[in-house]
């Protein structure tokens, strides 16, 4: 091993250079089969104060790592950077990405110096998104590998048509959906074909986050025109969760007017929400309206039949199709998110690769039980929230957003209710989840359900269902007098 440094704070060369060291080492230590499933993908992402963050591409990643090999990677980052103390593993798909683009020799290219230059085909490889985009393209996620079912059929052919005629047949095109469900993947399809076609075409891809920084740092230094140069000479703006722009007056403003620009320019313009335009809390009806201009699309959770699939799918991929009772008992655990069913298979293909055994049942109950079931007492957002959709057909996107008809108060109310003593969260935190209410609303809405609930054996009907589903045990009088599961 290289010499240890004792540097507190590394810079990004010498970090990387010291995790070089780790890597080699651990790839000694575990194998190189066990290597390059658990740790080809991680990166070191920062050395603070004693504490190295290592980014893993997802959560099953980061939990065999800290369940298996926490050791040796103590030890051996401890002994190639001696003031590391501790080492934190954290989930940052981005930035796993990128490294492994850049490994592929599609590293970005230096820019001219300034952050105001404006944005040409050259700040980037061919083929790539803009320098100055937040994110890296997945070479995976392309339409070619993007399952299509009833639940994402409308969203999947829109991306499509928008990527084949960029600026004219769809546009906007705006796709909202609760997280996990594949709008990321549809929108690097698009990007991805857009450049399959024109590999000269200048795409910024950012976060909302990104866009609102950059125009309060443009405001605090003056450099507004050079801000909108770098948004307004584009040919394709995709901006993720662009629901972030509620309660952002002028932001929404400066946002209104690069949209109009760029409509008029004929250039391509795609959005991404956890709402649709209608439902998002404080945006102006201007904005509203423009966002609707094009065409909206909700990308829901994938159905039974999808779920089952995309494990196919994902399988046949990899070289190890799974046999059809465990495809099942999948598809059944993981029902609303496709990020944790591709890490369902992922860890289980990994499992039987470790273990030197077939997959089958029993290996998928060893390998994914304690991580596809929920712990009793102990109920989940994704129960709750799950519970009260299927129990009233509703949407997510219902509960958060603005409606106040009968059939969407009461859920919500129920929702709200169940979040309130089942859940560590304060009624700020909850009014925040259901689309940026009031505490006020909050506590409402719990006192309803409560005396509801005291008055009304129907209501202690339903609450002993949804409490049987979330596994938040029996009803009992402490809910109803306002003592909590949680002990608040």
């Amino acid at each position: 091993m290289p010499d240890t440094t004792t540097i507190a704070e590394l810079t990004p060369d010498a970090l990387a250079a010291a995790w070089a060291s780790v890597s080699e080492s651990l790839h000694e230590e575990i194998g190189p089969q066990s290597y390059t499933t658990w740790f080809s993908m991680c990166v070191p992402t920062g050395l603070e104060e004693g504490v190295m963050t290592l980014a893993a591409p997802n959560s099953f990643t980061k939990r065999w790592i800290e369940e298996n090999y926490s050791s040796n990677l103590d030890r051996l980052v401890k002994a190639a950077i001696t003031s590391a103390k501790l080492i934190v593993v954290d989930v940052d798909q981005e930035a796993c990405t990128e490294a492994y683009v850049e490994d592929q020799d599609k590293g970005p290219v230096n820019k001219e110096e300034g952050d105001s230059a404006r944005p040409t085909p050259q700040d980037r490889p061919r083929g790539s998104l803009l320098a100055t985009s937040d994110f890296v393209l997945n070479p995976n996620y392309t339409f070619e590998s993007f399952v299509v079912g009833h639940c994402n059929r409308f969203g999947s052919a829109l991306a499509t048509g928008a990527a084949e005629q960029p600026g004219t047949t769809y546009n906007p095109l705006f796709l909202y959906g609760s997280v996990g469900v594949g709008k990321t993947h549809l929108l690097q399809g698009l990007c991805h074909r857009i450049l399959e076609k024109n590999p000269k075409s200048r795409i910024l891809y950012v976060s909302c986050e990104t866009f609102v920084n950059h125009f309060v740092g443009a405001l605090e230094q003056r450099t507004l025109p050079a801000f909108r140069d770098k948004y307004r000479t584009v040919d394709v703006l995709v901006v993720d969760d662009i629901h972030i722009l509620a309660n952002k007056d002028r932001t929404q403003d400066e946002f209104f007017h690069t949209f109009n620009h760029l409509y008029n320019e004929q250039k391509q313009i795609v959005l991404s929400s956890d709402a649709p335009p209608r439902e998002i809390p404080t945006l102006h009806d201007r904005l509203v309206s423009r966002f609707q201009w094009g065409i909206v699309a909700e990308i829901e959770p994938p159905y039974y039949e999808t779920r089952m699939a995309i494990i196919k799918r994902r399988t046949r991929e990899r070289g190890k199709p799974f046999p059809d009772d465990v495809v099942q008992w999948i598809a059944e655990r993981v029902q609303d998110n496709v990020r944790e069913l591709e890490g369902a298979v992922a860890r289980l293909i990994a499992f039987s690769e470790m273990t030197k055994r077939p997959i089958r049942l029993d290996l998928a109950h060893e390998a994914l039980g304690s991580f596809l079931q929920l712990t009793p007492g102990a109920p989940s957002v994704d129960a709750i929230i799950g519970a009260i959709t299927k129990q009233y057909d509703v949407k997510l996107s219902d509960l958060q957003g603005k409606r106040r008809t009968k059939s969407i108060i009461w859920p919500r109310q129920l929702a709200m209710f169940l979040f309130r003593v089942l859940l560590p969260w304060s009624l700020e935190e909850i009014g925040a989840y259901f689309g940026g209410r009031d505490h006020s609303t909050v506590l409402h809405a719990v006192k309803k359900v409560r005396i509801r609930a005291r008055e009304e054996e129907g209501v202690q009907g339903e609450l002993s269902t949804l409490l049987t589903l979330v596994g938040g045990g029996p009803l009992d009088q402490h809910l109803l007098e306002g003592v909590s599961k949680k002990g608040s």
